[in-house]
């Protein structure tokens, strides 16, 4: 073991010590640390990440620092007492030999694997010179993750270092080693896979997450409690926080006396009725159920059985709507019990207005303890069979909410759309719970296809923030106009592929850029996302990536992937090709009632999701399409999404605004599979098959069998019906 000076030892006594009175360090797996030298791989987040990181380590550390910083006059004598080691463009081999050097003498050395301070609070591309380092000291490589420092003041949170309020003092942090890894095989996709695993350890022990809904949800509304919460689009009437917190917790007290069951239903569009009824479900300690009021009748059934639903909340005007609907014995009508309550309403409202959040939630008896129990249910839309209960804990939504969040980083005057039906999780989670949690006002429209309402609204209420799908995005393209759109500053589309071409159009038509998220309902639902790209403050300056066209993004923070062979489960490179398999809190707790269902996908926490995808050297996510959207033709696998979009390029109708055909895998004694093109257009199949060839499309790729039939089987989503379209298809071989 390296001696160390008596400057660097006076250093750390007294700078350390320093140190300690401001921040607290839980540092975990000190155990992992090699007893020789190594090179350790720290993500960073903040300007002091060195100094965490000498409080976490039980030995002394070498850094490995831009030239720039080392000489700056007053940093200068306390970085050369510590041993840290300048590099620069020119003379970086020096800086490695040297770096070698020192971890061959038993020495730890750190380098920042990303070359710069992440602008985002995201993991950046890792540059390859530590492979340099470790090879020549032939050295284990470290990875270690620092967690919960994004936000803090010297993290570019807000768009700026320093200039922030601390959170809390002393600050709490957790710092995580990880497992040495040998130098040959720390190539760059397998640090970034170990340090996103570290950091899904690190976000996993976060306080918040063993927290209740309800809890959070009256801690957000008691905040600005003056401040709208809702506008409804239908009759422009508003609700403050305040206002919306006593009307639920009025109506709460009426559903915990009434409904014994656990679950209760939810029939209402997006809307002040149904943020209410929502937040009262979860108020009264019950897990609310919003059941797809679009599904077919069976699919309804189905989910009522399942959730073993007694009592549904709706509104007298969507039960005339729906007058053949399945409802439950007990039906309760918000516009005819709440109008009784206006007393209790008010009560409650002054209660809420006067009373502390921890006093109000004790009265209220509310659990401080939600954690994995469940919180509500989901159903999956269905589209490849009958709907699946998804359970979703309080972890989950609360550990999406905070992703979501610090993503998102939303402004003070942001107003988010939502227009998403809350039985689509994303509409559930990003446009009900999230704005409840966080503070964000919300303008509400019931049906996301009237595209013209919408867009008047968005004008009207100057929306800055809209979460769209593929299909409704089209739809804006025909009825909308750049002037209604011109507030907007953030646009994601989820549930479907966003091809590149309706982006660009978009962007044309609106100016403004489409950016791709990714998520599933068992994910809560949000796993990545594009963000805008920062501008650059002055000419020629780089800007860290934010969004790549064609991605799904970034992960989320607290989440881990792997990318596994699909036939095999066979563990590949990040860079590869193959099923995408992710970890974090938001993964769900498993199927309702359906043990057997729920091994096939959930495995130690990891969700086999289904879709086949890859990362670039970014970390930006490509998810190539669902694995039952592939064909194995040939023992190659063949994407359907890639042939229709090949085809709709062909036919000059990448921007068509309805979904017009769809490929779609049928049985072939030969071939194992064969591929049939559903059209709701008229084709001239051999004409299609040669113009197809003539832009080089595989052979094995063509289709060669042609059905036209009336209309694409989509879903209320606008999502492919994959088994209605697999109906289709089959009755053609038959």
């Amino acid at each position: 073991m390296a001696k160390i000076s008596a400057a660097e030892r006076a250093l750390r006594f007294f700078g350390l010590g320093l140190a300690r009175l401001v921040y607290r360090v839980a540092a975990s797996g000190v155990e992992n640390l090699p007893p020789g030298g190594f090179l350790l791989l720290p993500n960073h987040i903040t300007w002091v990440d060195a100094i965490v990181l000498l409080l976490a380590s039980p030995r002394p550390i070498r850094f490995i620092i831009d030239e720039g910083v080392y000489r700056n006059r007053f940093l200068h004598p306390f970085l050369q007492a510590g041993g840290c080691i300048p590099i620069t463009s020119r003379k970086a081999k020096d800086a490695m030999r040297e770096a070698a050097a020192k971890i061959r003498a038993g020495e730890i050395v750190c380098l920042f694997p990303e070359g710069e301070l992440s602008r985002s609070g995201s993991l950046l591309r890792l540059r390859r010179g530590y492979e340099i380092i470790a090879r020549q000291a032939e050295a284990p490589v470290v990875p270690v993750w620092l967690d919960r420092l994004w936000g803090s003041i010297f993290s570019f949170k807000g768009g700026r270092f320093f200039t922030k309020w601390p959170k809390a003092a002393p600050y709490r942090v957790m710092v995580a080693f990880g497992k040495p890894l040998p130098a040959a095989d720390a190539d760059i996709a397998t640090v970034r896979e170990e340090l996103l695993k570290i950091g899904e350890f690190c976000y996993s022990q976060r306080p918040i997450l063993r927290g209740h809904l309800a809890r959070a949800c009256l801690r957000g509304l008691k905040r600005n409690r003056f401040r709208v919460a809702i506008t409804d689009g239908l009759d422009n009437s508003s609700l403050s926080r305040g206002k919306l917190l006593g009307v639920a917790l009025a109506l709460s007290r009426h559903l915990k006396k009434n409904c014994p069951e656990r679950r209760i239903g939810i029939v209402l569009p997006p809307g002040k009725g149904g943020v209410v009824a929502n937040l009262a479900v979860i108020l009264a300690g019950k897990i609310p159920v919003n059941v797809n009021f679009t599904s077919a009748r069976d699919s309804i059934e189905s989910a009522k059985e399942q959730g073993g639903l007694r009592t549904i909340i709706t509104a007298r005007q969507m039960a005339k709507r729906f007058e053949d609907f399945p409802w439950t014995p007990q039906v309760l009508h918000l516009d005819e019990i709440l109008p009784p309550m206006k007393p209790t309403i008010l009560g409650w409202w002054l209660l809420g207005l006067a009373t502390p959040s921890a006093i109000l939630a004790g009265l209220l008896k509310l659990p401080r303890v939600g954690d994995r129990a469940e919180a509500l249910l989901l159903f999956t839309s269905g589209s490849s069979g009958e709907p699946k209960g998804v359970v979703l804990s309080h972890r989950n939504i609360l550990g999406n909410v905070s992703q979501f969040a610090m993503m998102l980083d939303a402004r003070k005057d942001d107003v988010l759309l939502a227009s998403l039906p809350f039985f689509h999780s994303f509409g559930c989670t990003v446009t009900l719970w999230y704005p409840l949690i966080e503070g964000v006002r919300t303008a509400s429209y019931p049906n996301p296809l009237e595209a013209g309402k919408i867009s008047d609204l968005v004008e009207r209420h100057a929306v800055t923030i809209m979460l769209a799908t593929p299909t409704f995005l089209r739809a804006y393209l025909r009825k909308a106009e750049p002037a209604q759109l011109r507030s907007l500053r953030l646009l994601v589309t989820g549930a479907e592929k966003l091809p590149d071409e309706l982006a660009k159009a978009f962007e044309a038509r609106f100016g403004k850029e489409v950016l791709q998220g990714y998520g599933l309902t068992e994910t809560s639902p949000v796993a990545s996302v594009n963000l805008p790209e920062p501008k650059p403050k002055k000419l020629g300056e780089t800007v860290q990536p934010s969004n790549r066209l064609g991605s799904a993004g970034k992960l989320l923070p607290g989440m881990a992937a792997e990318i596994r062979d699909p036939d095999t489960d066979r563990k590949v490179s990040l860079h590869d090709t193959g099923m995408l398999w992710v970890r974090g809190p938001n993964i769900f707790e498993g199927y309702l009632d359906a043990p057997e269902r729920t091994p096939e996908v959930l495995r130690d926490g990891w969700l086999k999701t289904g879709d086949i995808g890859r990362f670039d050297e970014d970390g930006f996510l490509y998810i190539e399409g669902r694995l039952s959207r592939f064909s194995k033709i040939g023992g190659e696998m063949v994407p359907h999404e890639t042939i229709e979009q090949k085809i709709l390029s062909v036919l000059e109708m990448a921007e068509h605004s309805e979904r017009v055909i769809a490929i779609v895998g049928v049985v072939d004694e030969t071939k194992g599979e064969a591929l049939v093109l559903l059209s709701s257009i008229d084709l001239d199949l051999a004409r299609l098959r040669a113009d197809l060839a003539k832009i080089g499309m595989p052979n094995l790729w063509i289709p060669k069998m042609l059905r036209r039939i009336d209309a694409i089987p989509v879903l209320a989503s606008g999502k492919l019906d994959l088994a209605g379209c697999k109906a289709l298809a089959t009755e053609i071989v038959r």
